[in-house]
């Protein structure tokens, strides 16, 4: 994902609750409460590089709605960097919760 365009990262976002929910399946919560926690701690981080709330949804439909010329490299590459964060936890979760 490191070359992962707006639009790119926009899908990844809109994505992240329906792929938490199959990644924790029937998993107690405690089972995977850790990663869970970062998980939504960087969905925050993106949050606050939008200005947006701390919410997947809002921040896809924000990335989705900046003008391709106000981004600036340093944002774009941090929310890359989050969304292959968020990729990694996603499949974390998922192995704990086979465990589980």
């Amino acid at each position: 994902m490191s070359a992962a365009s707006p639009d790119d990262l926009a899908i990844a976002f809109r994505s992240v609750l329906r792929r938490l929910k199959e990644a924790q399946a029937e998993a107690p919560g405690e089972a995977t409460a850790e990663p869970t926690t970062s998980l939504h701690g960087f969905i925050g981080e993106a949050a606050q590089l939008m200005g947006t709330s701390a919410d997947a949804q809002a921040v896809a439909d924000a990335i989705a709605s900046m003008p391709a010329d106000q981004w600036d490299d340093v944002t774009l590459d941090r929310l890359r960097s989050i969304a292959l964060e968020i990729g990694r936890l996603l499949r974390q979760i998922a192995a704990l919760a086979e465990r589980s």
